[in-house]
């Protein structure tokens, strides 16, 4: 893993990516931190899976003296050549304007994590745009990617570039200081890939994964629903590889959100998932680098059909049931709140004879 974290950002090959290996967390670590949830004056799991969270959250950072103050955000935002087949309500100019709202702070996930102290940062990956943008991460791969009913959305070296930009943010975010990472996205058209992937992922129809996205009326939601059908039809997507999956039919958001879930497994930072997008990214990241879902946090169930798929095969329970449907990284910084919250009780540690009460005794 030294080797790999020398010189992978600078070779991202295939052949690379495949040589990824990822080191458990910390079991110890996650032992002691349930230990000293016990020591606390409350009932014992008192605070339910926030105790089982925190102290996986210090078995990725190797300490049970566990702070998350500085906090990132990473925006993959991206536009996707889909939308020319007119499944959005949007057109991709959203996208751009989007992007320069985040920029800005002004958009709903900037406004969320202002309010938590945490820092964000919008990442052009393929914006359809040649304008470099104030205030976001130029680190464009493509100017967005091929409608994906003509032609696969990506090459094989775009898919691979954009990952690996993931990985490279994560490397940049640690040696900033980062202590734990939200994921989020921005990019007119990201169900419909987002719902692509994901049906040939877990091999499903179109139907049980495809949702109306930011709105549709029924008749751009059937047709949503028949453009991913015949594209996983048309490129046999069923009996594809993961990394011919995205390249295929993903896009470049879902890439870099996939290496940023990685990332946090090779360099050891915890790494909070947002919605279905973000679950996606996080299902192709286990399947390309076996262990990464270790050091990943659900966060919130959203609206999307797909997100109950991806619960059950991710083997994940979020614990924000808010039907939240906005993306960006909402439900994430929401989730780093409430860990904000419970690392409080936490690390605050009054004591059963602090209090003069007799300690709970677990039978």
């Amino acid at each position: 893993m030294e080797y790999l974290e020398k010189h992978m950002l600078d070779n991202p090959t295939k052949e690379t990516l495949e040589k990824i290996s990822i080191d458990a967390p910390d079991k110890n670590v996650y032992q002691k931190v349930l230990k000293n949830w016990d020591g606390i004056a409350k009932p014992l799991d008192g605070m339910g899976k926030f105790e089982t969270i925190t102290a996986q959250i210090g078995a990725i950072l190797r300490t049970d003296d566990i702070d998350i103050s500085k906090k990132a955000v990473l925006i993959m935002c991206a536009d996707n050549g889909i939308v020319e087949e007119g499944i959005s309500q949007s057109g991709q100019e959203v996208t751009l304007a989007v992007a320069k709202e985040m920029a800005i702070c002004v958009s709903s996930v900037g406004k969320m994590a202002a309010a938590i102290g945490a820092d964000t940062f919008p990442v052009d990956i393929g914006i359809n745009c040649q304008e470099q943008i104030d205030g976001v991460l130029d680190k464009k791969v493509c100017p967005g990617t091929r409608n994906f009913c003509k032609e696969p959305a990506m090459t094989e070296e775009e898919a691979i570039k954009a990952i690996f930009t993931g990985i490279s943010l994560v490397a940049d975010c640690k040696e900033k200081g980062y202590q734990i990472l939200a994921t989020g996205e921005m990019g007119i058209g990201n169900t419909t890939t987002s719902s692509a992937v994901a049906a040939a992922l877990l091999k499903c129809e179109a139907e049980e994964v495809t949702g109306r996205g930011a709105g549709l009326c029924d008749e751009k939601l059937q047709r949503k629903k028949k453009v991913i059908a015949k594209a996983i039809e048309r490129y046999k997507l069923y009996e594809a590889a993961p990394l011919t999956i995205l390249q295929t039919v993903g896009g470049l958001d879902i890439a870099g959100l996939c290496g940023v879930c990685i990332g946090g497994a090779i360099f050891h930072i915890p790494v909070v998932l947002d919605g279905v997008i973000s679950m996606v990214a996080a299902l192709l990241a286990e399947n390309l680098v076996p262990g990464t879902m270790e050091y990943l946090i659900p966060s919130h169930k959203g609206k999307e059909p797909a997100v109950e798929k991806m619960v059950k095969e991710l083997n994940i329970d979020p614990v924000i049931h808010g039907n939240m449907a906005l993306g960006e990284g909402t439900g994430a910084v929401m989730m780093m709140s409430l860990l904000d919250m419970a690392l409080y009780v936490y690390s605050e540690k009054t004591s059963f004879e602090d209090i003069q009460v007799e300690q709970y005794e677990r039978y």
